[in-house]
């Protein structure tokens, strides 16, 4: 790890100065979870961390007139789980819930967690988010990589695993800077990208922004779950997961959103899939199909095909318990190690 300095900021634009100085490269430090393991391997280096931990503005979650959630930045998953404001939101108190690590829950912050750096390993050990364009990708190990998106040099899966619930929500987030007087709300969704060179991150936020806060609109009746398909117990990154949110009028879905985590380069809406759900009662049969129309565009590679069927699996028993229905098997199903073969579609159905 190379030497930085350390700023620890106890206001909004102090944050936004001290990551715009000219000729400082900065890194942003909220629960430090996944920052620290990165700079150790020089995977990510910078002269100056700011700690936005102590900023009082991003430690608060609060409710405004309208009846939207504020949350800020620097508020630990644990307390979002924990706050009353956010029971509403049951698919990502679902997904704080199975991330099943004291220390995850109690440390990693919800701004963190959103812009969690991919979990490749070819990105790990120095290769970049592309690791040679692809070709390192295709031609080694990837098991857990991307079976969606895929077709550009992006292989990796985005590795936020509440961003999926909190996009079917409709979610915003809150950016300032560079400028002092610069702000916006951006749609969650339209916070990640698919990277088409080494230059780009996976994520739209420049040099010298900052997400202050993520905004959940009031959900009403409005039905949501997330689910995931897991490898193991523990804090590992799910092999597949999906979230969906929806409203039900005389025992039919009217509208629904359907979001895929750990399949792709971004969190992966699966607009097609949500159509096809409208109009349907949601049945073991319907939501079966909903799943198969989730993946239709899948491309997988070499060794992920097994990924398809889990990404059903996912959508299908994230429908079904939305609906308070029977998932058909366990709540948070855990699996054996996956192989190079697609030969999981035999454990979970």
């Amino acid at each position: 790890m190379n030497n930085f300095e350390y700023a620890q900021p106890t206001t909004e634009s102090e944050a936004v100065a001290l990551l715009t100085e000219p000729k400082k490269e900065t890194a942003i430090l909220a629960g430090g979870t996944d920052l620290v393991g990165l700079m150790k391997r020089m995977v990510v280096t910078a002269d100056r961390v700011v700690n936005i931990c102590e900023i009082k503005s991003l430690q608060q979650i609060e409710r405004d007139d309208s009846g939207s959630v504020w949350i800020g930045a620097a508020v630990c998953l644990d307390e979002f789980f924990d706050d009353r404001n956010t029971d509403e939101f049951p698919s990502v108190k679902q997904v704080i819930q199975g991330i099943s690590s004291i220390q995850l829950q109690s440390q990693g912050t919800l701004a963190g967690e959103l812009l969690r750096r991919p979990n490749c390993w070819y990105f790990r050990e120095g290769h970049g988010l592309l690791a040679d364009n692809g070709r390192m990708i295709n031609e080694g190990d990837n098991r857990y990589h991307a079976i969606l998106g895929n077709r550009g040099p992006a292989r990796f899966v985005n590795a936020s695993r509440l961003a999926p619930s909190l996009i079917t929500l409709g979610a915003q987030v809150r950016i300032i800077g560079p400028g002092k007087d610069d702000e916006q709300i951006l749609d969650l969704a339209n916070l990640y990208r698919t990277p088409a060179a080494d230059s780009e991150l996976e994520n739209v936020l420049q040099p010298g922004q900052l997400v202050t806060h993520v905004i959940i609109p009031a959900h009403g009746n409005r039905l949501s779950a997330a689910y995931e398909v897991r490898q193991g117990e523990g804090p590992d990154q799910p092999l597949a997961a999906a979230a969906v949110s929806m409203d039900v009028s005389m025992g039919k879905v009217q509208n629904a959103r359907i979001v895929l985590g750990q399949v792709a380069p971004t969190p992966w809406i699966a607009t097609g899939a949500a159509q096809a759900l409208c109009g349907k009662t949601v049945t073991e049969e319907s939501a079966a199909m909903v799943g198969i129309e989730a993946v239709s565009g899948a491309m997988p590679l070499s060794q992920n095909e097994y990924k398809i069927q889990l990404a059903q699996v996912a959508v299908k028993r994230a429908v079904l318990k939305s609906a308070g229905c029977d998932t058909g098997g366990l709540d948070s199903p855990v699996i054996d190690e996956p192989s190079a073969s697609p030969s999981l579609e035999t454990h979970i159905v």
